[in-house]
């Protein structure tokens, strides 16, 4: 008889925080993984650590030098893939980047960059990933939008915006993807307790968050990455189109950040 092989995740700008978590969720449950990231000297520290951990499964790791908002670097890496794994079961767009300036110092430039990475990267990457997914009988994709996509905030432009149409880009994949088997769906991650949120935000804007979040406090990765794993797995097989706030409330809440409301334009 035999063996059934063992699934195929696919997650992007997977070498730290929230991505890194949403690979090790995978690895935790027995699936093959490939980390893309376009940080290479990162990416090939997280490769080392998560190897050494895996110990003799450290084969279930493949680790991709991708920009994802570059199709030709893309079509490389899922050629690669279907080498080394032969299949994709699912796909993470987790990989983003964000400016935070007033709309009028925002730089078309800046917000090209951010449009790249946040909402061509999720276009290039399912497209180019599809085809192998419905080789092997489809799969599911998740995109990793934001709480910004749903509701708008000072300083956010460009980062807001993408994931606006990131959210919009879920449901087009969903309807035509989901007739030929594979789902899409999108999370939107409120604050979460991430390296960058530590640095990047001050006593006063946590202090805001902790007052407007109904659970008064940050998300873990973790916890995202749990959300992501249940979308891919076949427990949400009737989920498609969808778009889960992991916020602790936020969202619900409706109510902006004292400290960020001034004029910025």
């Amino acid at each position: 008889m035999t063996a059934t092989p063992l699934p195929v995740a696919v997650v992007t700008g997977a070498a730290r925080g929230i991505g890194l978590s949403i690979a090790q969720w995978f690895l935790a449950k027995g699936h093959r993984v490939a980390l893309i990231d376009i940080d290479a000297d990162t990416l090939t520290q997280t490769t080392v650590q998560l190897k050494e951990e895996l110990g003799g499964d450290a084969e279930r790791v493949l680790a991709l030098h991708t920009d994802v908002s570059r199709p030709d670097q893309v079509a490389d890496a899922v050629q690669r893939i279907e080498a080394v794994f032969g299949r994709i079961d699912a796909l993470v767009n987790n990989a983003g980047v964000a400016i935070f300036k007033p709309i009028g110092e925002t730089t078309f430039d800046e917000w090209r960059w951010v449009m790249a990475t946040n909402l061509d990267g999720p276009f290039i990457c399912t497209q180019a990933i599809a085809p192998l997914m419905l080789k092997h009988g489809g799969g599911a994709v998740v995109n990793i939008a934001s709480i910004s996509g749903l509701r708008a905030s000072t300083l956010r432009v460009a980062y807001g915006t993408s994931k606006a149409a990131l959210i919009h880009l879920t449901r087009q994949q969903a309807v035509e993807y989901g007739n030929a088997g594979i789902r899409v769906n999108a999370i939107a991650p409120g604050p979460v307790e991430t390296e960058m949120a530590k640095k990047v935000h001050t006593p006063a804007i946590r202090a805001d968050y902790h007052d407007t979040i109904p659970l008064a406090r940050y998300g873990s990765m973790e916890e995202i990455a749990n959300a992501v794993g249940f979308l891919c797995s076949p427990e949400a097989s009737y989920i498609n189109g969808q778009v889960l706030a992991v916020d602790g409330g936020f969202d619900a809440a409706g109510v902006g950040l004292p400290t960020l409301r001034r004029p910025s334009i």
